[in-house]
């Protein structure tokens, strides 16, 4: 790459969607008001590429492996050890990590795939509890951020089937419980979380002042431990990682990348936006490449909450990519603008196939008049059908 360029990716995680009928038809990024990306786009590259390859599930941790620039097929895993890189925990070559999500139920059906977007001080103390009274040598808790946490299982079996809470919110949980080898030791686990969440004072408490209890554990997403490529050495610029979640914090973690610390930085809508592009402005005065991860999208996403899905959309444009190119201006520099999956509102959960992307360089001025949205999809715009050859256009451009 080029000396003195400064390259930034920017992913609104789950930001593509379909069109609502009560926005008239249009998505909800659509529907958002986004300058300072349109402007972008009035003269960058607007294009679609494939996150997923076909045949895997579009999860946050093959999606963003791809826009990282590494191929999934090659080097498959779970988000349990990438969460777990992120909270600096040992994996031995026989560990079994796994997310374990702290969720909500009635007791038949997971009411909420993340406890009502529990906060730390109500989800740790829980988990603590979780950690002391179900934990064993070979069965090890570790509490995280929000309602995302890891579970070790030393020489943990590898047939096993979980799926994601997510995808089955309002659904009863019994026939989606664990099923394979050693089933029946996590299935206790979920029972026993049962019984000694539900009636725990802080989800009397949240019951009371109308909020979704934190009363289940859900383990899934596992996988021994992956060997990533280091960054550094396979672009040849040095990396950073600005992000709130642990999944993208592990991946940045394991491939040797400098990961930031950022207050405010929640995985939530309540986000601090501004925070996470002054730090990455932080970052580039040391490094080449900055890839910024915001949740939101895909928070509202998962909620089926449109209101808060382009409000977080516009938080992104405003405070994120306008704080960047305030804090960019007179500089040389790329910007990559991607949303590694859909979260459609009407599923709730992630779905299949391309998403738009936005490449800008502040050297071209070649005229753009297709939209930075999914009706780029519609058009005759570049197609990368490989994920992880995408960042190749942002650090290594022809």
């Amino acid at each position: 790459m080029e000396e003195h360029v400064k390259t930034i990716v920017v992913v609104p995680d789950g930001m593509s969607d379909r069109p609502i009928l009560e926005l008239d038809g249009k998505t909800p990024w659509q529907a958002a008001r986004t300058p300072n990306w349109d402007r972008l786009a009035a003269t960058g590259e607007v294009g679609i590429v494939l996150t997923v390859p076909e045949g895997m599930y579009p999860g946050s941790d093959v999606a963003n492996m791809s826009l990282m620039g590494i191929d999934p097929r090659e080097h498959p895993t779970g988000r349990g050890p990438l969460e777990a890189a992120a909270l600096g925990i040992h994996l031995g070559p026989t560990d079994l990590a796994f997310r374990c999500s702290l969720i909500s139920t009635d007791g038949e059906r997971i009411l909420d795939h993340s406890a009502g977007n529990i906060p730390d001080a109500h989800s740790q103390p829980l988990m603590q509890l979780i950690a002391e009274k179900l934990g064993t040598r070979s069965l090890r808790f570790h509490p995280g951020i929000g309602y995302r946490h890891v579970l070790v299982w030393e020489d943990g079996p590898l047939d096993l089937h979980t799926e994601p809470p997510h995808d089955h919110v309002g659904e009863p949980f019994r026939p989606i419980l664990p099923q394979g080898d050693g089933d029946q030791v996590l299935r206790r686990l979920i029972d026993d979380s049962i019984n000694l969440l539900m009636d725990h004072p802080i989800n009397r408490q949240r019951l009371e002042e109308g909020m979704m209890p934190g009363n289940m554990i859900w383990p899934w997403g596992q996988s021994r431990a992956p060997l990533l490529p280091n960054f550094d050495l396979t672009w040849g610029v040095s990396g950073a990682v600005v992000a709130a979640v642990d999944l993208i914090k592990g991946l940045g973690a394991l491939q040797g990348m400098t990961v930031a610390n950022v207050p405010g930085a929640t995985g939530y809508v309540n986000t601090d936006y501004a925070a996470k592009a002054r730090a990455a402005l932080e970052l580039l005065e040391t490094h080449d490449f900055v890839y910024i991860h915001i949740e939101a999208p895909d928070e509202a996403g998962h909620h089926k909450d449109f209101p808060e899905k382009i409000y977080a959309i516009e938080q992104i444009d405003e405070k994120v990519v306008g704080t960047l190119l305030d804090g960019l201006r007179g500089e040389r520099f790329r910007m990559l603008i991607v949303p590694d999956h859909a979260t459609p509102v009407e599923l709730g959960t992630h779905a299949p196939g391309p998403v738009p992307y936005l490449l800008f360089d502040s050297l071209a001025r070649e005229p753009n008049i297709i939209p930075f949205d999914e009706r780029a999809l519609e058009e005759k715009v570049p197609y990368v059908p490989e994920g992880h050859q995408l960042i190749k256009k942002l650090v290594s451009p022809t």
